[in-house]
């Protein structure tokens, strides 16, 4: 009788700290929604962009004993006089501006500072294309025209199954994605729920099935393409993303801080947007590019890969920002002149023409507001300009 007492008694205390486990993770789970549900509030987005970590898993790009690279200061300059209602306009927390390779510029505002890392959003893009690039020289891939599924065929009974390499590196695989961020119920916005409660954005790609049009016929920006291309990497190499992006790019661009990318329930990094750098350090991969893929004497990113990636090559509507393997060209610009951005005003401009880099981040909650675009753009231009 007390034999089976104690047995009775054990199951209950283990019950008991299941139901408790559960309700600990559920708890979790219900507190990174709520801080999705207000991350972009006028209160909390500047602390939250900062903070990334405290609210969404994610993992760290270890680099070992890599190194920190020289980024050296320059002469300080004086801005133009209107510089500064830019920046207060448009929310900017960290600016730093190189010329020739060296700082002569840096600015932190609301409360950040040089040592924050920062949410990069879709200048995680970028990092992605560039990563790919290292790859695709390693013979890891042998074509942009290879299928999608080639490499990921779990994607074969999806909207993906005609797609090529190349027709989701140009953000034209012709699939329904409602890509606005203000609207609630819209695809962007399930994804960051689904990020936020740890389920699998594996799993919601391959939900993706229905198209507006035959992949490589149009371009539309949809997000979920970058995370295609990362599902291509990952299969194709046996490796996370985060563990080849430190190996490939951020060791070898010995980054002041170690950045971090945020991840599903899988511990799958969100590569389409969840890069968190420091200012300084978007400035030093933006250098590398301007550099034609070089850093300290070392070809990074293979130089013909720099090129490619970054010309209009994408069949964008005439008169609109052009766009490359990830990468935007400004409407205004000549070649050499291209940039990474992501959503609430976040940017590394690169000018090869002038070298000028320069790299933003903000909490710009009017950053889709008409014009807006076309004003940044102007304002580095104007920047890098007045260094010449």
């Amino acid at each position: 009788m007390k034999t089976a007492l104690k047995w009775i008694l054990r199951l209950l205390l283990l019950a008991a700290l299941g139901i408790g486990g559960l309700a600990l993770w559920k708890r979790e789970e219900a507190g990174r929604l709520m801080a999705v549900l207000s991350l972009f509030s006028e209160k909390n987005i500047v602390r939250n962009f900062s903070n990334m970590d405290q609210i969404f898993l994610h993992t760290p790009l270890a680099t070992s004993d890599a190194a920190i690279s020289p980024l050296p200061y320059g002469t300080p300059i004086t801005l133009p006089a209107d510089v500064a209602n830019w920046a207060a306009e448009r929310a900017v927390t960290g600016l730093v501006i190189l010329k020739d390779g060296a700082i002569v510029f840096e600015d932190y505002n609301a409360d950040t500072n040089d040592t924050d890392l920062r949410i990069n959003w879709s200048i995680s893009k970028s990092y992605l294309s560039a990563l790919f690039g290292i790859l695709f020289a390693e013979g890891v891939f042998e074509s942009l025209e290879d299928p999608v599924t080639a490499y990921a065929p779990e994607l074969a009974d999806t909207a993906y199954r005609n797609a090529t390499i190349k027709d989701v590196l140009q953000m034209s695989s012709g699939v329904s994605f409602d890509e606005d961020y203000l609207d609630f119920f819209s695809d962007i916005n399930k994804m960051g729920r689904i990020l936020a409660l740890g389920g699998s954005m594996d799993g919601f790609a391959g939900k993706q099935k229905t198209s507006f049009a035959a992949p490589g016929t149009e371009w539309k920006y949809v997000s979920i393409d970058t995370h295609v291309i990362g599902m291509v990497i990952r299969e194709a190499t046996g490796r996370p993303i985060a563990e080849l992006l430190a190996e490939k790019i951020i060791g070898p661009l010995g980054l002041e801080a170690a950045p971090y990318y945020l991840t599903d329930g899988y511990r799958v990094a969100f590569v389409l947007g969840g890069l968190n750098t420091t200012t300084r350090d978007n400035a030093r991969f933006g250098q590398m590019m301007a550099n034609g893929g070089m850093w300290n004497r070392q070809q990074i990113v293979p130089a013909n890969w720099v090129d490619a990636s970054t010309q209009a090559s994408a069949k964008t509507a005439p008169g609109e920002i052009g766009y490359g393997y990830q990468w935007w060209v400004p409407t205004v610009s000549a070649p050499g002149q291209f940039l990474a951005r992501g959503i609430y005003g976040q940017y590394i401009y690169i000018d090869r023409i002038n070298n000028v880099v320069i790299a933003v981040h903000a909490a710009d909650r009017q950053f889709r507001e008409p014009g807006i675009q076309a004003q940044n753009e102007a304002m580095f231009r104007q920047i890098a300009e007045s260094l010449n």
